[in-house]
């Protein structure tokens, strides 16, 4: 961020997450566990293009969105990690999904997980932001039933009754 158009805190966000493909990049790190690029470019529903793909991994680095490190079991890949600052952004993620389902015509195995984070509230997101910091900061495993495993069950009975 070079220049700060005003002191707005909706205006500020914008200018860090006001892209499309920054959001969908940090999405898919936070619920579909997509941490090295060439994941993020194939498994991604949206298809996203390499350079596009590149140039926002550099934007949210830079932003101190996200974090990148060496893969240990490979020397040519890297590693990205959420930040604390990117997983503060699952209560958005949550209210962004629950206006979605109420607004736009969205497919129910697309809208699954978006509908437990509604009916889950608060409680709901602060556990899997608990799971998010452990997976991508190192922290201690919550104790508990994994959102993680109920989110990805509910997408995949999701897919199943689609299918």
């Amino acid at each position: 961020m070079t220049e700060i158009r005003s002191g707005c805190p909706i205006n500020l966000t914008l200018e860090v997450l006001g892209d499309r493909w920054s959001l969908i990049v940090i999405r898919d790190m936070m619920f579909g566990n997509r941490r090295h690029f060439r994941t993020l470019l194939t498994e991604s529903e949206e298809g996203i293009a390499s350079n596009i793909l590149s140039d926002r991994l550099k934007r949210l680095l830079a932003a101190g969105l996200i974090s990148k490190a060496d893969d240990p079991s490979h020397k040519q890949k890297a590693i990205y990690s959420l930040t604390e600052k990117a997983i503060q952004l699952v209560p958005l993620f949550a209210q962004m999904g629950a206006w979605g389902r109420r607004h736009l015509p969205v497919t129910h195995e697309l809208s699954v997980r978006a509908e437990l984070l509604e009916t889950g509230g608060p409680k709901l997101w602060e556990d899997f932001m608990a799971e998010l910091r452990t997976v991508h900061l190192g922290a201690p495993r919550p104790a508990g039933p994994s959102v993680s495993e109920r989110l990805q069950a509910a997408w995949e009975e999701a897919c199943k009754i689609a299918g």
